[in-house]
């Protein structure tokens, strides 16, 4: 006979270790599955109740399922409770056994016993599968207008979970939810307020996820639905509920803290906020009930707390007026001055939510008024009010609350308090831990990028933040220094390598990110050092590094001058190499000393004796042996630059010169040494906005799949024709690289300007090297040498020293071009290469001129005559039809086509939600207009109209290659969302 419940509760409190525990456990298992197996009813409330116990513990339970559903099923109320709560307990929605539960469900519906059909409910509102809930629905419905109020709560409950697990059923309960509002039971109503709230998020994601069937899954759509409609027209009735809880008198059944049902005005707030997004005239009604909210809430008990936090989630949300969004940032002040880090906790997030916010809605609508764009009646302004004790909190002891206190600091940064604020913000970056050093320096550097009042101010800030944080901070960090002490003037330059050769002097060598750019600024501007420097920074400045310290020791009202002596070139050198030497030095470091180290040769070449130089040279070379084959590389690079500025020659393993310019002398010439002292001048201004948007560009190039897909996708939207490949662009296109294709050479590029050849016009875009170097450094590049014209075959030997014979020149579509002619190479001598700003010589002239004009054989290579429309198979998928109308707009132009996709539906209902994307090779450029309409009718009605969508593409290759396009479809039939890929090629050779 197994144990009662509370001897099996005493058994296991006596057990003094787990396996005593395991072993009363096992042994009550074994004596319930008997039981189970001998069908023995009178147990059977038992032995449930005892497996709710083992649930609990964390045992195993399944083998007691069933024995839940003949509970359920029984007549009993007694078992009837046992077997609900076991049910809920010891199942899941994804069980299947759970459908056998169905029928007793619907029969204990509709007893006459409400605590049965309590039960019932509450199993429906925990467990309800979506085939439970379509089932059950309507009987659930029946309790919604029951005359007792506990069934009318405990069905709102039900329903919210069948209308969550299927959302198409929204609509068709919409009008009994409002009829609920009016109940007098406040049971009922926070029920009911709750069930509208699940209907609206419901509905919501049901449009924008799923389509909504005759919905495009627009947010717009939401807005417009029918079930929002009809809970805007209770916004008043909300409002008339908000307020008479606010002026209730005391009630000891709803009185918590001395608030009336907190709970019930949590949950209309809620709503409310639902309601009053995008809705004018709604969040109008509810801006003086938000008010009063706002202003007659207690806040000494964490009710009243709970309810005005609901309240500025409401006013941030809604439509409301700059006065009730000041109202709520003062409340959010409030909260920061709380005890209670909870409270604190989510004043700070809110309020970095509400600045988030107004700076997208300033760059949606436009700037307010001030120098800023703000006004002082805006939230943005009331929070600046709080900056103090934001600032405040990066103090506190607990972790969380100085992150979201450093999170909210970044957004509230401006130009008039970046310099107090990022002050703040280098103070706690001495303070906070490791981990989060590294993001607060990218973040500075945005903020320092951003809101620099002037270039002194910006340099200084990363200066001394390298002197915190060198060794956590990202490289980027340092690159950004680097560029932005070049982009200065020389008095900037002086001051900064001054500072920096003190920091580095001062540093213990652990700071990495200081010793980057401190070395690197050393060997830049090492000639700096050598002249004495002082400024006098303005009065209302100086609260950075030396600066602050020597402000706060001199009177308020005499400006601090801030002065560094001229340094010697030993005192220079003897500073790097003591960082060099020591033993914790990186090795990225020692490379950039060495790299400094031969600038500063060059540097003091007029100004430090000959001891100091020697010694400059013997730094270098002591590396020539390291294990590094970095720093052995360089050491001997190095060094034969240095020999070559002193006119010495420098000999290889084999006995030859490396520069290979001596003919056999041991001295360089004049030609090597000036390209010596070129490569170590000072290296040229960093146009770091160039380099960014030249990532950015490479980075969109990446997303819309050129690095990945030879293919460059169209859009809906108007995009602008993309240039022709020219060489080197089209590295993914296999036939152009193997010589398949057979075009012509493209043209040299310099600067981004096409190099003219005499006999054609070619435009190429600036693709190549030397044109990117060019446009980095902001400094002319060398003219790049004309390509050689490749032969008929496309193939090209780089050993072969004969000349390849002559092109054929394409054929021009155009009509109104002049006539091409014939190009023959000119004579080698000593090189393949052909001079590109050479004149054809005497005898090349005539050849030039009697040259014939080759004539094709095909019609179809030049374009030949083409019919005026021609009709091309897209594709056909799951009752949608494409098909493309292809014509030719120009008739000078053949190289240019016109396709109207139409868009055929076979089936017996509309299409919703379409979507067609086209992809193209990058032979060719396209231009992509939107639909005339996202909902295909059915074809062949007497009153639908075709749905078409222009497509204009330029077939640079034509009568070489021909037109392919990619498709994907997607588009919504019949409530199913369906996509679809497809590739196009059935356009007729050299046509298209």
């Amino acid at each position: 006979m197994s144990l009662k419940l509370r001897d099996l509760i005493r058994q296991v409190r006596a057990c003094k270790t787990a396996a005593e525990e395991r072993a009363v456990i096992a042994k009550e298992s074994a004596m319930i599955r008997t039981a189970i197996r001998e069908e023995q009813e009178h147990y059977r409330h038992r032995n449930v109740a005892k497996l709710l116990f083992m649930h609990m513990l964390g045992y195993p339970t399944h083998f007691g399922q069933l024995e839940c559903m003949k509970l359920v099923a029984s007549p009993h109320f007694p078992e009837k409770r046992i077997g609900y709560l076991g049910m809920m307990l010891l199942l899941s929605e994804q069980q299947e056994v759970l459908m056998l539960a169905t029928n007793s469900l619907k029969n204990d519906l509709n007893s006459s016993n409400k605590f049965i059909s309590g039960l019932a409910l509450a199993a429906i509102g925990n467990l309800a599968t979506p085939d439970m809930s379509r089932d059950l629905a309507p009987e659930v419905d029946k309790h919604l207008s029951n005359s007792n109020p506990y069934l009318r709560k405990k069905a709102c409950l039900a329903m919210a979970r069948c209308l969550r697990k299927c959302p198409d059923m929204v609509e068709d309960f919409v009008e009994r939810v409002v009829g609920l509002l009016n109940d007098r039971s406040h049971g009922v109503l926070i029920t009911v307020v709750q069930l509208m709230t699940q209907v609206l998020v419901i509905d919501r994601e049901y449009i924008l996820e799923e389509g909504g069937g005759q919905y495009d899954g627009d947010e717009d759509a939401y807005y417009e639905s029918p079930t929002r409609t009809a809970f805007l027209k209770l916004v008043p009735s909300l409002v008339k509920l908000l307020r008479n809880l606010l002026s209730m008198g005391y009630s000891p059944d709803h009185d918590v803290g001395g608030i009336s049902d907190p709970f019930l005005q949590v949950q209309i707030l809620t709503l409310l906020r639902l309601l009053g997004a995008n809705d004018v005239k709604a969040s109008e009604e509810m801006n003086d009930v938000l008010a009063q909210v706002a202003t007659n809430t207690e806040t000494s008990k964490n009710a009243g707390n709970a309810i005005l936090y609901e309240c500025v989630q409401t006013i941030m949300a809604v439509e409301s007026d700059d006065g009730l969004r000041v109202l709520a940032v003062n409340i959010l002040g409030r909260f920061l001055l709380n005890r209670d880090n909870n409270i604190r906790y989510v004043a700070l997030n809110t309020l970095a939510k509400c600045i988030a916010d107004g700076a997208h809605a300033a760059r949606s609508g436009g700037g307010g008024g001030g120098e800023n764009g703000e006004d002082d009646n805006t939230a943005a302004s009331a929070l600046q009010r709080h900056r103090t004790t934001v600032v405040d909190c990066l103090k506190d002891p607990d972790i969380s609350i100085r992150q979201r206190a450093l999170e909210l600091i970044y957004h509230l940064v401006n130009q008039e308090n970046v310099e107090a604020l990022t002050a703040e913000l280098l103070n706690y970056l001495v303070l906070c831990p490791r981990d989060h050093r590294g993001d607060i320096c990218s973040r500075v550097l945005k903020v320092v990028d951003k809101f620099s009042p002037e270039d002194r101010w910006r340099v200084d800030t990363l200066i001394t933040m390298l002197t915190i944080a060198g060794r956590e901070c990202e490289s980027s960090v340092q690159s950004a220094t680097v560029v932005y002490i070049s982009q200065s003037s020389e008095d900037l330059r002086a001051y900064a390598v001054h500072k920096l050769l003190k920091a580095i002097r001062d540093d213990d060598g652990s700071q990495q990110g200081l010793l980057n750019v401190g070395i690197w600024s050393i060997g830049e501007y090492g000639d700096l050092l050598l002249k004495p420097y002082s400024y006098t920074p303005p009065s209302s400045g100086g609260n950075l590094s030396e600066v602050a310290e020597l402000s706060a020791m001199a009177p308020e009202s005499t400006p601090v001058t801030v002065s560094f002596m001229e340094l010697e070139p030993a005192s220079v050198v003897e500073i790097v190499e003591e960082v060099m030497n020591r033993h914790t030095c990186p090795l990225e470091v020692k490379q950039r000393a060495l790299t400094c180290f031969t600038k500063l040769r060059e540097r003091f070449e007029n100004s430090a004796d000959a001891a100091t130089l020697e010694k400059i040279q013997n730094l270098v070379k002591k590396y020539e042996g390291s294990s590094s084959l970095e720093l052995q590389l360089r050491s001997c690079e190095y060094g034969a630059l240095i020999n070559a500025i002193k006119g010495l020659s420098v000999k290889g393993g084999d006995g030859d010169d490396i520069f290979g310019a001596n003919q056999g002398s041991e001295s360089v010439s004049d030609t090597v040494k000036t390209a010596a002292k070129e490569a170590l001048a000072r290296m040229p201004v960093v146009d770091i906005k160039l380099i960014q948007r030249k990532r950015a560009e490479r980075a969109d190039a990446f997303m819309e799949g050129d690095a990945m897909d030879p293919f460059d996708t169209g859009s809906n939207d108007d995009a602008t024709p993309a240039p022709t490949s020219s060489g080197g662009g089209d590295l993914l296109d296999l036939n152009d690289i193997f010589g398949g294709g057979g075009t012509a050479a493209p043209a040299a590029t310099q600067n981004g300007n096409a190099l003219k050849a005499p006999s054609a016009k070619i435009e190429a875009t600036p693709n190549n090297d030397v044109d990117l170097l060019a446009d980095i450094f902001s400094a002319p590049a060398a003219p790049a040498p004309a390509p050689v014209a490749t032969p008929a075959a496309g193939g090209f030997d780089i050993f072969g020293g004969g000349q390849p014979a002559a092109p054929t020149p394409a054929i021009q579509n155009n009509l109104f071009a002049p006539q091409p002619v014939a190009v023959n190479p000119a004579p080698s001598v000593g090189s393949s290469l052909v001079d590109p700003f050479a004149a054809p010589t005497p005898s090349q002239q005539p050849q030039q001129a009697s040259a014939p004009i080759p004539i094709p054989s095909s019609p179809a290579a030049v374009g030949g005559p083409i019919p005026s429309s021609t009709t091309v198979q897209g594709f056909s998928h799951q009752g949608l039809a494409v098909e493309f109308e292809c014509t030719k707009p120009d008739t000078w132009n053949k190289q240019n086509s016109l396709l109207v996709a139409k868009f055929i539906n076979t089936t017996d209902a509309p299409l919703y939600g379409l979507h067609l994307q086209v992809a193209v090779p990058k032979y060719v450029t396209m231009e992509m207009k939107p639909p005339t309409s996202t909902t295909v009718p059915v074809t062949g009605g007497s009153s639908t109209k075709q749905v078409t969508q222009t497509i204009s593409v330029t077939n640079t290759m034509l009568g070489t290659k021909n037109l392919m396009l990619k498709l994907k479809a997607s588009f919504t039939s019949k409530g199913t969302k369906v996509e679809h890929l497809a590739t196009c090629s059935g356009f007729p050779a050299g046509q298209y």
